[in-house]
């Protein structure tokens, strides 16, 4: 069985506001051990980061103002995740970005 352990960081915590995605990162499984194929990346979320976020993740605005737009990347990351079962905690709110 393939598995992926997926994991993101958001400018924010309420999608409906307009947050986004800033990190995804993820590692593959099979048979429940680490493959080593894993599929990271930080982006561009072309707004602003609330503070409250900022102090969970430590990631700047200024850091990812040179990083690719989540739309640059969805095609190489569904690729990744395609056909496996995904790993998620918190995975309404992970789901909800993607």
């Amino acid at each position: 069985m393939r598995q992926v352990v997926l994991d993101t960081e958001t400018t924010g915590l309420m999608v409906e506001r307009g947050h986004r995605v800033i990190e995804i990162g993820c590692i593959e499984l099979r048979q429940r051990r680490r493959t080593g194929a894993s599929f990271h990346r930080y982006l561009n979320p072309e707004r602003s980061i609330d503070p409250g976020a900022q102090e969970v993740h430590g990631i700047s605005a200024e850091f990812l103002r040179d990083k690719p737009r989540f739309a640059d990347i969805a095609a190489e990351f569904l690729d990744f995740v395609r056909g496996a079962e995904l790993v998620i905690h918190n995975a309404p709110f992970d789901l909800s970005f993607l």
